[in-house]
């Protein structure tokens, strides 16, 4: 076996690793005789759901079902993977953002390449959080934007109704949109992000606090913008311990 093909078969196991935790599986038995390869593509059916979390994992289950291959926008004619979301349905705090970049549409979980490190380091660093058990992640668009461009306002109208059944399904405490994209989407107005990010919204009785992108973070990496996104947090940790 070649290194390139080790290199991908970690790739998938760490993936299907990931999907059995969003449903709750903190550990496999070794004698377990769980079918991995079929896990991805049926998990409501193959995958066993801890019963505290069956109602909103089942409830995302039937949503991504609903998906199907979807083809509602021309984003489905260069797309490896729909990129639905990751994490724990009973979380307490989601993070949106705008769309998949390339790692994303490779693997089929959203913030898995360089901005996705950025905000992995944000939760467990900065908030003192576990990215796998108290969040879950989702984009307003769940098929690469062509160059990583922001999504059009025709792709936003196909794919916002999967969004919304998500956040709804969740009901999390706390909504935290990442860059102007997700911020306008989920607030249906324009938005300046720099002058508006830290100051807390709402979304359907949900609170949300706007932030930066972790993309933005990378190719801006100053301390005022590194102190703004942890002004953010803070404020929004603060509620989730309210």
């Amino acid at each position: 076996m070649t290194a390139h093909q080790k290199s991908a078969h970690l790739r998938k196991l760490k993936n299907q690793l990931i999907r059995l935790q969003d449903h709750g599986i903190d550990e496999i038995p070794c004698n377990s005789q769980l079918d991995l390869s079929s896990a991805s593509a049926r998990p409501s059916q193959s995958i066993p759901i801890r019963s505290g979390q069956t109602g909103i994992a089942q409830a995302l289950d039937h949503i991504r079902a609903e998906m199907g291959d979807c083809d509602r926008c021309k984003l489905c004619e260069g797309r490896k993977n729909i990129v639905f979301g990751s994490g724990n349905p009973n979380a307490q705090l989601v993070f949106v953002g705008e769309g998949p970049g390339a790692e994303e549409d490779e693997q089929g979980l959203p913030f898995v390449g360089r901005a996705g490190k950025k905000l992995t380091e944000i939760i467990e660093k900065g908030m003192g959080l576990n990215r796998a058990q108290d969040t879950y992640i989702c984009n307003i668009v769940k098929c690469r934007p062509p160059g990583n461009r922001d999504p059009e306002s025709d792709e936003v109208s196909a794919c916002i109704p999967f969004l919304e059944k998500q956040l709804q399904a969740i009901h999390p405490k706390v909504i935290v949109t990442l860059g102007k994209p997700a911020t306008e989407t989920l607030l249906g107005r324009k938005v300046a992000i720099t002058k508006e990010r830290g100051q807390w919204q709402e979304y359907k009785g949900i609170k949300l606090m706007p932030t930066f992108h972790p993309a933005y973070l990378l190719r801006a990496y100053t301390l005022e913008n590194r102190k703004a996104v942890h002004e953010d947090m803070k404020k929004a940790l603060a509620e989730l311990k309210r």
